[in-house]
């Protein structure tokens, strides 16, 4: 079995489809149909059942996938190991962050390491399913939001950051520093959808208390929220570190009592990722980042 049999199988499996699958090599149809041949002749059982024009995967297919996908994997780490050897004097390190984090919160940390060092590519992305993003390897590291222990991660504590109301200052509001829980009832809210993190953390410490938030204007955007906000079409509820990053004095911060919403965030990777020296820099330049804020 040679490496490039089972990088034309990962082809088909993605594709399922043998013609699309053969321009992605930049191979022919009937040269890709025919190593598919010679890799299920080897292993003894068809990899792919084909009806007609579809191809569906066997039982042996999906077996080979997951065995595939653990030697590309530790391929790559081999890879990476041996680049690290240069120190760091290059390389490339992508990071998964929440959108609204990604807008106001690290740009700073970002500096603060491409001055230290200039020769490492950073990729951050935005996404609001960063586990998922760090468990399908299409980011090195994530600064993800109340993960849960699981075995294929390594999971470190970063903080607990509080919500808070916020509010234009000229609502009726602005003038209060703190409001019980219960008095969000029926404040007319801009907010994220549901099914968003941010939404979801909020509405499961409103439930405590009996009621659902009064959403009057949603947006996947925490630059819209705010923009909204800040003209008094309604009030949200977002990170106090959030509203501190962005220093709006045409915005207002009113603390919840009696059980304010808050969330934890964490570094996660997967367990068996290499973590190269300058992913380890920028991890221990993250705990840094946020331990001092």
């Amino acid at each position: 079995m040679e490496i490039r049999h089972l990088h034309y199988f990962m082809a088909v499996y993605e594709e399922l489809h043998f013609t699309k699958a053969a321009e992605k090599l930049g191979i022919s149809q009937p040269t890709l149909s025919q190593q598919i041949r010679v890799l299920e002749d080897e292993l003894g059982m068809p990899l792919f059942d084909r009806i007609g024009k579809k191809i569906v995967v066997t039982e042996a297919g999906s077996l080979l996938f997951s065995y595939t996908t653990e030697v590309f994997n530790t391929l790559q780490n081999v890879k990476d190991s041996i680049k690290d050897l240069q120190g760091l004097q290059g390389g490339q390190i992508s990071i998964g962050i929440m959108p609204s984090d990604l807008d106001y919160r690290i740009t700073q940390l970002v500096i603060d390491f491409h001055q230290k060092f200039p020769k490492v590519k950073l990729k951050i992305l935005a996404s609001i399913d960063i586990m998922r993003q760090v468990l399908e390897n299409e980011v090195d590291i994530g600064i993800g939001t109340n993960v849960e222990s699981d075995d294929r991660l390594v999971i470190i504590p970063l903080c607990r950051e509080e919500y808070v109301l916020t509010v234009s200052k000229e609502h009726p509001l602005a003038q209060q520093t703190v409001i019980p829980i219960a008095e969000l009832e029926g404040l007319p809210m801009v907010m994220y959808p549901e099914g968003f993190l941010g939404r979801e953390i909020v509405e499961e410490a409103v439930k405590k208390h009996g009621f659902h938030i009064h959403s009057i204007l949603e947006t996947s955007s925490v630059t819209s929220i705010m923009n909204l906000v800040r003209a008094n079409i309604g009030v949200t509820v977002q990170p106090y570190p959030l509203l501190q990053q962005m220093n709006d004095p045409s915005l207002c911060s009113i603390r919840i009592s009696n059980g304010a919403p808050s969330r934890s965030l964490s570094i996660i990777f997967r367990v068996d990722r290499y973590v190269s020296q300058a992913t380890t820099a920028m991890i221990e330049q993250i705990k840094h980042y946020f331990k001092s804020k």
